[in-house]
């Protein structure tokens, strides 16, 4: 455990010394919630206030981004490096290495959130229980964990030098098609209907049926839906975990 835990520590270090990932992940969500969610507090998207809306879709953009970025551009960099073999020859489990790189993306995701809501509650005039905001949060990093297995996967089927703009390749689009930049009944009905297979528009779902807003489906489909995704994205992780695995064992 011990092992573990200073993994889990120097993981964190590794990515706050990255300007490029711990600035980003961390200011894009506060920065539109700016604009969009204080700027435009007073206006209201569905039934809820924009300030709620643009908290929900803001904090699920940034749990889609923080472990997508730390783990698949992390893991192609250190594959990339040679690092993971040396990593393999440790005395440390092969799981202790992975519990390490998703805390230390979930140690971002709070930063966001604290961020976000400290933003919320104070300059866009949020107003939400205790209970209720707890649940939130946590159903936010509950939500996180298929972006990290799909940075997971993306990080061992991409090289250093192309995972970033990779990463983002998938991420922007999915959170356009999410409805997370323009709310998902403004946009073409093709699009409405790609968006049922993406985890970021089932968390934004959920997370905005959880702040009081009238969405689309139950929090049991979304939940139901996110755990399915989340299987499937790791099943495909673990497949492409063995083939590396198989091909250091022949090499």
């Amino acid at each position: 455990m011990r092992t573990i835990l200073l993994e889990i520590k120097y993981e964190f270090l590794r990515l706050l010394r990255v300007p490029r990932y711990s600035v980003s992940v961390v200011t894009f969500p506060v920065m539109f919630y700016v604009f969009f969610g204080i700027v435009m507090r007073n206006g209201t998207i569905g039934n809820v206030g924009a300030a709620v809306y643009v908290l929900c879709t803001m904090a699920v953009f940034g749990m889609m981004f923080a472990p997508m970025l730390g783990l698949g551009a992390g893991i192609a960099t250190e594959r990339n490096l040679g690092w993971m073999e040396v990593k393999r020859a440790s005395p440390m489990p092969p799981a202790g290495w992975f519990i390490a790189k998703i805390c230390g993306a979930m140690i971002f995701c709070t930063i966001i959130l604290s961020a976000l809501f400290a933003l919320a509650f104070t300059l866009g005039g949020v107003r939400m229980g205790i209970g209720q905001a707890a649940l939130l949060a946590a159903a936010f990093l509950g939500g996180a964990i298929p972006f990290a297995a799909l940075g997971f996967l993306l990080g061992h089927v991409v090289t250093s030098n192309s995972a970033p703009a990779m990463i983002n390749l998938v991420a922007m689009p999915m959170a356009f098609c999410s409805g997370l930049w323009v709310p998902l009944p403004f946009l073409p009905h093709p699009i409405q209907q790609i968006a049922q297979a993406l985890p970021a528009y089932h968390l934004s779902e959920m997370s905005q049926a959880l702040a009081g807003a009238t969405g689309h489906g139950s929090i049991a489909s979304h939940v139901q839906a996110l755990a399915s995704i989340t299987s499937i994205l790791i099943a495909g992780g673990w497949l492409v975990w063995r083939r590396d695995e198989n091909r250091i064992h022949v090499g």
